[in-house]
Order: structure tokens, then sequence, then C-alpha cells
């Protein structure tokens, strides 16, 4: 037999009871049925002094293949599976932190040391006596080992996992002999939503430190964390259902809500919620502490529509953010249901395609959802759309709903073509074409141009602006004749496309100047669609942060970073001049760029920082009412406004070439702006 790995001198122990409900434990008649065991296989003998629950242990550990020579856990996990699960059960941890402080203070100098494990019985967290901790580590308890039946044999960990109570295990029960020095007392840590596992407390020591009293410490421990982590969960639901509220506008009195946490359980719903859930829902159920949603230990994927049961993935469904992290999610039951009536002729290919396309459209404000609506509505029909938005607002994502809200079979081409790409002298033919040896640099055997290779689909031309009036005709007529005649070629090719075009221009006001032809003009805009600027999303900016903030983390193998309050209300408050294009290369430069992991407003770029700066003030005339003074300075600033914003419009929205242009830096100019945005 092994002997105990260190020496109990100077230690105050509890006092040993020698049995259990009447029943005395022996360690010379449990060895010798531990030895008849593993040579028989069976402890079915008269007068056994083995309890019932230990025998069961050792029967699952044979057939587990443990081997029941073993010095104690044999699987530990590597540094970074270890990072990964102690960020997973970061909540236990939390919450176990008190207790294991009050219970440290309860033992005192006793040789006992205290473990928690995960729901899996690998140990996450230890403490209690120092000296007992560094004898641990000969039997590798300790953190990051595994401790389950199945690798271990019968333990206090693994036996209290299995049978779902508090468990001890004394000296010669444990079934490796590498361990029958020890005694070890697991009480299981159940979830206060749904009563599941997650963990184990365990109170780990030399054999004399067993006392029956152990299991009742125990068990009081694991209640004390359980209700650290109830009242922990009801914050965080406190906190879901404040976020909730900035999500209402849109829903309906009729309309059912759900709310989930991080977790994808149920945690709140509305009476409404359930009468919904049995006409549309086929299976589970709508229960507090239900699961709806997958997630991965407590982080929700981003794609939540996919992850829902197939008969409510036509349901609104918007995550919510607390401290710009996503926490959880609100489902939406809506009273009219939201399926068109032309999908079931829509082939899988094509319906999974329209989900994708929507998907790529990041964001749950009312001002973005009412476009997406708009758009799946207009791509019902054939005729063309135009898209109109600053830059950086994501028109491109948006032609591609159309094309994928308009496909039947999900092969339908989509081709895209910015217009202030090429030079004028090659658009003509890149658009339509051109037959052989047509101009100079026309290729020889000629070649169909982009409305050719967008037959059956859409086409979409971004800065449609940009066209030269000599070449609007053409597009004119290709529109008017569903034909298109290639540069140099008389010859019409029919062609059935859709067209979306999209600008970050005021062609109304283009016409008026006379650098866009009014005919075109009502000809692609016979639906015109605006697509809010990010600062009209409400909402849509944490979201945007944190959908950015994984994805860059997961292209460059790092952490998502963490905000500060302050940082994350700054930037609620910024103004966006370059939209979403200018907060996905922000959230990139600070992935690179941040060291702590941590975003402070110092870390925000000097420009951004200077944009937010409040406008010097202007001493104004004393006295009451206007004076002449007053209104030549609101007319200044007013010629100063429109200067700045058609300088900025003939930039295509490029802040730099703006400020190049007007003589000022390009802070200056993100300060202007944002002075007089913020008095509209």
């Amino acid at each position: 037999m092994a002997k105990p790995p260190f020496s109990l001198e100077g230690y105050k122990v509890p006092g040993v009871t020698d049995g259990e409900q009447g029943q005395p434990y022996d360690e010379r008649e449990t060895n010798r049925a531990w030895e008849d065991f593993l040579t028989s296989g069976d402890l079915r003998r008269e007068n056994s002094l083995v309890r019932g629950i230990i025998e069961e242990s050792w029967q699952r550990s044979v057939k587990s293949g443990v081997n029941a020579h073993c010095k104690g856990s044999n699987l530990v996990a590597s540094p970074d599976d270890l990072y990964e699960l102690r960020l997973k059960n970061d909540d236990l941890l939390g919450s176990s932190a008190q207790t294991f402080r009050r219970v440290a203070e309860v033992l005192g100098d006793a040789a006992t040391m205290l473990v928690i494990t995960d729901r899996n019985g690998v140990v996450l967290d230890v403490g209690g006596d120092q000296r007992t901790i560094d004898a641990g580590h000969d039997i590798r308890l300790e953190v990051g080992a595994a401790w389950g039946e199945t690798v271990t044999g019968t333990n206090g960990i693994g036996t209290a996992l299995i049978t779902g109570k508090p468990v001890h295990v004394h000296a010669a029960e444990h079934f490796s002999e590498g361990i029958k020095a020890w005694t070890c007392v697991g009480s299981p840590i159940r979830s206060p939503i749904d009563g599941s596992i997650i963990g184990i407390i365990d109170f780990s020591g030399p054999q004399a430190i067993f006392h029956r009293h152990n299991v009742a410490l125990a068990v009081i421990a694991a209640n004390h964390i359980e209700l650290a982590l109830s009242e922990k969960i009801r914050l965080e639901r406190i906190r879901l259902l404040e976020a909730s509220i900035s999500r209402m506008p849109g829903t309906g009195s009729s309309d059912g809500v759900v709310i989930l946490d991080r977790f994808g359980r149920v945690v709140h719903h509305n009476d409404m919620a359930s009468v919904r859930w049995r006409r549309i829902a086929q299976s589970g159920d709508l229960s507090i502490g239900n699961r709806i949603l997958p997630s991965s230990d407590g982080r929700l994927a981003q794609d939540l529509a996919n992850g829902l049961p197939e008969e409510l993935r036509e349901q609104r469904i918007e995550p919510l953010l607390v401290d710009g992290i996503v926490k959880g999610a609100m489902l939406v039951l809506a009273s009219r249901p939201r399926i068109n009536s032309a999908a079931s002729q829509v082939s899988p290919i094509a319906r999974a395609a329209l989900m994708s396309a929507k998907e790529a459209i990041i964001g749950c404000s009312e001002a973005l959802q009412d476009v997406v609506e708009k758009v799946e509505r207009a791509a019902l029909g054939r005729t063309a759309i135009l898209l109109e938005g600053e830059t950086g607002v994501g028109k491109e994502l948006f032609a591609r709903l159309v094309h994928a809200a308009s496909q039947k079979t999900g092969k339908e081409p989509f081709v895209a073509f910015n217009c202030g790409a090429v030079s004028k002298e090659l658009l003509g033919g890149e658009l339509f074409g051109h037959a052989p040896g047509a101009y100079t640099g026309a290729t020889r055997e000629g070649k169909p141009g982009r409305f050719e290779f967008a037959n059956g689909g859409v086409l979409s031309l971004d800065e449609i602006g940009e066209m030269p009036l000599d070449l609007q005709p053409y597009l004119l007529r290709v529109l008017e004749e569903r034909a298109v005649y290639r540069l140099g070629d008389n010859k019409p090719r029919p062609v059935d496309v859709r067209l979306v075009a999209s600008t970050n221009r005021n062609l109304k006001q283009e016409v008026v100047e006379g650098r866009f032809r009014k005919d075109l003009y009502f000809r692609i805009g016979v639906v015109k669609i605006t697509i809010p600027p990010l600062r009209e999303r409400l909402g849509d900016v944490e979201i945007l942060i944190d959908h950015f903030n994984r994805q860059f983390a997961d292209t460059y193998s790092t952490q998502p970073l963490r905000f500060e309050a302050a940082t994350m209300e700054l930037l609620r408050r910024y103004s966006w001049p370059g939209n979403v294009r200018e907060l996905r290369n922000l959230i990139e430069n600070l992935v690179l760029m941040t060291l702590t992991g941590v975003v402070t407003p110092r870390d925000l770029p000097e420009d951004f920082v200077e944009a937010e700066a409040p406008p010097p003030s202007m001493p104004l005339p004393t006295g009451h009412g206007s004076t002449p003074a007053g209104d030549e300075i609101a007319r200044f600033d007013d010629m100063e406004r429109r200067a700045i914003e058609r300088a900025v419009a003939n930039a295509g929205g490029n802040i730099a070439a703006a400020a190049e242009k007007l003589g000022l830096s390009r802070a200056t100019l993100y300060r202007k702006l944002h002075q007089y945005r913020s008095r509209n």
C-alpha cells in the first residue's frame, strides 16, 4: 500500500469518525475487498463492509478501463485549453470566489485543500492549505487535471458527478491505488436555471481529515455558490430586460416577446409569447431555462436566426448588448407571419442565399430594418432600383439583397461594376461589350459586356453618377429595349437584366446642373431607396462593434477586445461620417494595435477624439433679440456649412480629399462636420 504523501505533524485536523450511518469503516477489510474485487470482479460476500455506492463505482471504473494501480490523474489540459475552460466557466469561478475564502477561514490550518471543477470534472481552481495543495501535485490533483470516474476511478469528484449526489470517498475506498492515502468529499453545484450539474466543489486531504460532517460542509458550500450564481443570473436578467426596452419599438401589443440569455436559454417571456409559441413551434417548450438557441458555453453565434428551430427562422430575433457585449437575444413572435407567399416556389439554394444576404447586413435598428423590408418588397418586381446613401453605408450589400430576394433557382448571376473605377474610354466597352476592333484597345475577337454577363440576373452599377453624359443614352436604350448593342455592332442582343444602381450623389441636383440626363434619372429611379447613415441607426453601433470585434479577433487569432464604458459612450456619440466602413476600419486598427486587450478612450485615433471634442465657443452679443452682427455670423456659418457639404459630396465622401480641397486639416473638417450635424 502507498504511504501518505506527507506528514500530518503540526497540523490541526478534525476528529475522525470511522463510520457512516452506523456502518463502520475498516481500512484493512476495505483493502482486502478491493484486492478480491480486482481478482474476481465480485464483491457479493456476506457481511461486506464496502458501501454500495463505492462498489457500484468500482464496477464502473473497471468497465471504463481505469488502471487500478495508477497514481492519480493522467489527463491534464493544455494551457490554451485550460484558458478556454476557465473563460467558459467564468460565472462559476466568480460566484465561488467568496465561498472559497469563507470555507478556508472555517477550516483554518486543517490539512485540507478546496477544489472547483467544471461539469466534466476538470479542475478549474484550488485553494486552502498550501502544503496540501503542494502534495496534490504528486497525484495531479491540480488545475487543469481531469478527475472524472472514467479517468481516475472512484473519487469524490468523479463519483459525485456520476451520482448527482454529495459523496465522500475515504482512503481505501478509492479505486486507484495511488490515491488511497487521501480522503475527498465532493458535492455537485447545480445551475439555478435548469438544475443541471455545472461543477463540483471538493474537499481533499490526507485520510486523517475524514469527518462525516465534512459532507454537510461541502453541501453548504455548494449551496452558497448556487445562491451567488442565482443572484448573478437575476442581475443579468434585469440588465437583459433593460436592454430589450430599446428594441421594443416595432413590436405590437399582440406580439410575443421572449428574452434569451447568452446560453440561448429562456429567462423571460410575456403571456402572448406562450400563445404564439403553441401556434408556431413544433418542438421544445417555452418554459424558463429551456434552450432555444445553440451557444458555445455562453457565446451566442453571430447568425442568430440560423440557430433557431426551422419553424422559427422567419421570426424577428435581435441581439441584446450589455456594456457593448452580446449577452442575450430578444425573439419576437409576430402576430402576422413574415413568410412570403411565394416562398414555396423558391429553391432551397435561393432561400439559403437570401438568408445569407440578410445576415450580411449587420444591425437591428428600426431604420435599418425598414430599409431591409423595402428592399425585399422592391425585389419582387422587375423594375430598376436606385439605392442612395452616403459613402460607406454598404450599398452593395443591399444590391446583393435585391439579387438574393429576387432569385428562384439560386443560380441567377450577380454582376457588380463600379462606374467610377475605369476610365471614360473603357467604360462603354466594359458595360456594353464591343465588336472586334471597334476602337483603339479593343480586342480582335470582340467581347461581351457586363449586361450580357448579368443576363437572367442582377447588374449592380455603383457610382452611377460617374457615368459620362455621352454614354448615358446607351444605358437608357438598353433599359428601354431590353437589348444590348455592343460598341461598333448594330446587332441587338436581348438581355433580361434587373438593374440596381447606387450613388452617394444627389442625382436630382445633378440633373438640375446638367450632369445627368433627366430621362435616365426617371428610368433608373422608379424605385428609390435611401440607405440610412450609421448615425441614424439607433443601437447599431454597439452591434457592429461586437461583430467586427469578433471577426477580426478570429482573423488575427486573438481574443476579442473589451471596451471601457467611457470608450463605448464615445463610440455611440460619434457621428461616423465614414459610416460602417469607417467603423470597420477603426475596429481592425484597434484589434491590431491595442496591447492590453481593453480599449480606453486613449486608444482611439487622435482624429477621432478631436472630432468628438466640442466646437470652440463663439462669443454672443449682449442684449436681447437678434442683432445684425448675430445675423451675419449665422449667414457666415450657413455659407461655410454649404461649402463643406459640397466639398465632401464632390470628393465622394472622401474626407481627406475634401479637407485638402478646402485647405483644412482632417481633424478640423471632422470637427466642423460634427458641429453642423449636431445642430440639425
